[in-house]
């Protein structure tokens, strides 16, 4: 999405409207004592004796303002319980801020009700001091701004603090009107005093309107003054939809004003835009308009270079000091001091456009509510942003300068505030801006995935993001200020929104000026998520997402007339390349490649090949930020729902390798070598950190390289010592063969982590593989008599070990008992399956157990594995190698199957396959003959 305006990013108000004002002289500089003045209706006294921990901290707000003339004089005071200790640190010291340009700050009273007793804090005594500084500047404001300051001698906890001051306020900008605005409280906030007070001149046509969704009080009159009063809290809001335009949501706001019409408020604005003789005819604006037009003759291309210069010559700084709230700063001292805000900035493009001789005007805006303002009373309080309408050659453009990095391609994008006010002599009426997408993509991204090395194995991954607009402007502030640290955390954000378990190794910052855009490139290691559907690899690379699920809930009766917010218009492409293994032979392409659809307000097209091993995939989305009429959900949701057929995804040959014959491969090719490299240069990059050697250890698990792989695990528990680092490096160690270290490192798992299941079960597999049975059975049913969630996993252990250890019928008695208390226990099934099929007795109901298993599986490589075992016993070769290539698809690296298919094929007389199968298994595993061994199951 194209950003909004330079000053909405930055949190400031280019027009200070609600609580703008200026005194035609400068008020004090210090804050006024005086008492409360007679308007005002006192709110009750709190007695706080009466107070409970159940009392809410604020006990009183009173908010009350007189509008008179084109003054605005408002009165606040507050009463808040001193709660705890954090609560008086809070409070112990009082802080007012004011700017003297737009009026006084007056203090009526500071008392701190102790009891029955009253403590003025005020009396015989001025005790705020002042201090001048520019609170806001980080956010590009300047404003002029005071603070008054006192700190709370002698505040208690239990006491209450009660404050009440008062701002007046007057604007000469807006000839003679007033225009008011303040927020409204809402339950649930707590609070046992609440109120908003306006009182104004009967003469006075005072219009005031709320956006709470509930109607105003009556008005009331009394000694020639209308009054209104909002007691507060305000009801609950009731629900909404979240999908719901901003002019249906209810707003606590409550605004006021006496301006007749939009008309009369575009009227009092426009002598502030008049550009006559504000251009020096030899000054340096003056030469800049004569470069323009003397290198560029279409006036669009001239519209578009006066737009460039202003938004990238002048810097954005809000200025509200004096009259600044609504008067322009004058375009020569804007192009001298090189600063303006959204003011300053329109009035520079005005006189250059208009010199140049465009047609433009100003015209108002609002950042956040433009949907609102044709709902608000007519007032310049209903706008916080100004910038340029251009007619050219028939057509409107929208020109902000405050905006970044817009060019002639982007010159007719619609900036995001829906609806504006021309500023004209003769009145204006509110105009509703197009909708429309951008025309360059605010955010392009490119991802290639080489997956040559194999499907199973990491892939190198190529990120590059193109932004433009606010994006662009956030990564060059990104650079020129985070720490190396920073900029790589933002870095491997950025990707992973994209690509989630991108391991990001290095990453590359550049910037075009000419384009107006920035670039992210990173590159570094990503494991693909092939997966295993109908017996074949596959890989989805295309899904329509959350569009797919359009489904906006308008089941109540109060929803059923409230439209469907699409949100902002906004652009975006994406493409994905996949360079696939074995120069692609065999892989498929499966789903439509073209697709050209709107729906829920978004516009995708969409397009795939896979030509050779190269599987591409660009998608753009564009979206207009149109409203979805009640009347159109129903066909909208049907198109939506369609779109879950149309992803995409790659399938693997069905003779696809094993992984064993992948990994051999891919190091033949040199292609694991390749990858190590990237772990490694990750590690150089900050070798102190333990997770990188860990990373690269993980890595060499998958190749098998063990001894690399302790190496690693050695020195990331030499930095950081975790019980996942112990437990991995005793894995390591039991293959090979070296069980005493293997232990000593499973002791130490769980040592560091008592908690984790899988750290105990493996030191019982240690012990009993290493001889010490008794060992391993105390320490099983240690961990089964404290129960929990995997108690039935030392269970399934244990039974094996009494087995595998000569107690077959012990064995199978303790699962059996398991069993019959959870029945569709998957893994107890497949225990007592593996049991008999191991010690080759009750094959028949062995059967049975494994294919129950299997049907109840998430995930039954392992119950597969073990019926094959119950048909080899059996005899049945056929079928034990249909379960076994079944296992394998989904559990390549199960090395008892891969052995158990050696014997198999072996006995079939298919001696190429079975030298195969045993290679690879005792690569996977050195230990796999001494576990068959015990089966009585030995490879000759």
């Amino acid at each position: 999405m194209r950003s909004r305006s330079f000053h909405a990013r930055h949190g400031a108000l280019c027009l200070l409207a609600i609580a703008a004002g200026n005194s035609a002289a400068r008020a004090s500089d210090k804050p006024v004592y005086a008492p409360v003045p007679d308007w005002v209706k006192p709110a009750p006294v709190t007695d706080a004796a009466t107070l409970t921990d159940a009392s809410p901290i604020l006990l009183v707000y009173d908010f009350q303002q007189r509008l008179q003339g084109d003054q605005s004089w408002t009165y606040v005071e507050t009463a808040k319980r001193v709660a705890s200790n954090e609560a008086l640190q809070a409070l112990g010291t009082i802080t007012f801020p004011w700017q003297p340009e737009h009026g006084d700050l007056i203090v009526h009273r500071v008392e701190i009700i102790r009891g029955t007793e009253r403590i003025d804090l005020l009396k015989d005594k001025q005790p705020f001091s002042v201090l001048r500084r520019e609170s806001q500047m980080e956010q590009f404001i300047l404003d002029g701004q005071l603070s008054a300051t006192m700190p709370v001698e002698g505040l208690r906890v239990g006491d209450v603090l009660r404050v009440a001051v008062s701002l007046t306020l007057s604007d000469p900008t807006l000839k003679g009107h007033v225009q008011t605005g303040v927020p409204l409280l809402r339950a649930p906030f707590r609070v046992d005093f609440a109120r908003t007070r306006f009182i104004w001149p009967k003469a006075q046509n005072v219009r005031f309107k709320s956006f709470a969704g509930l109607p105003l009080p009556a008005t009331t009159e009394a000694n020639g003054y209308n009054e209104l009063l909002v007691s507060m809290p305000l009801p609950k809001d009731i629900d909404l939809p979240q999908d719901a335009p901003v002019r249906f949501q209810h707003l606590p706001l409550l605004e006021g004003n006496d301006f007749a019409d939009w008309a009369q408020v575009s009227a009092i604005m426009a002598p502030l835009y008049a550009t006559e003789g504000l251009i020096e005819p030899n000054g340096p604006i003056a030469a800049e308009i004569a470069r323009i037009m003397h290198s560029q003759n279409d006036p669009l291309k001239r519209a578009a270079a006066a737009l460039q210069l202003v938004q990238d010559q002048i810097r954005y700084q809000l200025i509200a000091l004096d009259t600044g709230n609504y008067v322009p700063q004058a375009p020569v001292k804007t192009w001298s001091v090189r600063y303006g805000d959204c003011k300053a900035k329109t009035l520079l493009l005005l006189a250059m456009l208009q010199a140049m001789g465009i047609e433009a005007e100003p015209v108002l805006a609002s950042s956040q509510l433009g949907g609102l303002v044709a709902d608000r009373l007519p007032s310049a309080g209903a706008f916080d942003h100004i910038f340029v309408h251009a007619r050219i050659g028939g057509d409107d453009f929208w020109l902000d300068g405050t905006g970044r990095d817009t060019r002639l391609a982007d010159i007719r994008d619609v900036p995001r505030f829906e609806t504006v006010l021309p500023v004209r002599l003769t009145g204006g009426a509110l105009m509703s801006l197009p909708r429309r997408a951008d025309a360059r993509p605010t955010a392009a991204t490119e991802i290639i995935l080489d997956s040559t090395a194999g499907l199973r194995l990491p892939s190198l991954v190529t990120f590059r993001q193109t932004f433009r607009g606010q994006q662009a402007q956030a990564l060059r502030l990104v650079i020129g200020q985070a720490t190396k640290d920073d900029l790589q955390t933002i870095v491997e954000n950025v990707v992973k929104r994209q690509v989630e378990e991108a391991t990001i190794v290095a990453h590359q910052e550049s910037f075009d000026d000419v384009a107006g855009t920035a670039t992210l490139t990173a590159s570094g290691i990503v494991f693909t998520n092939w997966a295993i559907d109908n017996d074949a690899l596959t890989n989805s690379i295309y899904s329509p997402g959350a569009i797919s699920g359009f489904s906006p809930d308008r089941a109540r009766t109060t929803w059923q007339m409230i439209p469907v917010s699409t949100g902002a218009p906004s652009h975006r492409l994406d493409s994905l390349r996949t360079l696939l293994p074995a120069g692609g032979k065999g892989f498929v392409l499966e789903g439509d490649p073209e697709l050209d659809v709107i729906v829920a307000g978004q516009h995708v097209v969409r397009h795939a090949s896979l030509t050779g091993n190269v599987a591409d995939v660009t998608s753009q989305r564009t979206t207009t930020g149109e409203e979805i009429p009640v009347a159109a959900i129903g066909a909208q949701r049907k198109i939506a729902a369609t779109l879950s057929t149309k992803s995409l995804r790659l399938i693997a040959p069905v003779d696809y390798p094993l992984y064993w014959e992948e990994l051999q491969l891919a190091r033949r090719l040199g292609k694991t070598a390749a990858i190590a490299a990237l772990y490694t240069q990750r590690i150089a990059q900050k070798p102190e950190e333990g997770d990188r050697y860990a990373a690269r250890a993980t890595f060499y698990a998958q190749t098998y390289e063990r001894e690399k792989a302790i190496a690693d695990l050695t020195k990331a528990i030499s930095l950081m010592p975790t019980a996942q680092y112990y437990a991995a490096r005793a894995a390591h160690y039991r293959a090979l063969g070296q069980s005493a270290k293997a232990i000593a490192d499973a002791r130490q798992a769980i040592e560091l982590d008592l908690k984790t299941a899988d750290y105990a079960l493996s030191l019982a597999a240690l012990q009993k593989d290493a001889g010490d049975a008794a060992g391993a059975l105390a320490l099983l049913q240690e961990r089964i008599d404290l129960g929990g969630l995997d108690k039935n996993e030392f269970i399934g252990a244990k039974a094996e070990t009494q087995a595998e250890t000569g107690d077959v019928p012990g064995g199978l008695a303790l699962v059996d008992a398991a069993i019959v208390k959870t029945p569709g226990n998957a893994r107890l099934l497949n225990v007592r399956c593996w049991i008999k099929a191991t010690q080759n007795v009750m094959l028949d109901t062995a059967l049975k157990d494994c294919s129950k298993a299997i049907e109840l599986s998430d995930s039954p490589e392992q119950p597969l594995d073990s019926r094959a075992m119950v048909y080899f016993r059996l005899g049945r070769n056929e079928d034990a190698l249909a379960d076994l290539k079944a296992a394998l698809l989904r559990a390549p690296e199960q090395s008892a199957s891969l052995f158990l298919r050696a014997i198999i094929r072996r006995s079939t007389g298919d001696k190429a396959g079975s030298d195969a199968d045993l290679a690879a298994a005792r690569g996977m595993d050195p230990q796999i003959d001494k576990q068959f061994r015990k089966f009585g199951i030995v490879a000759r």
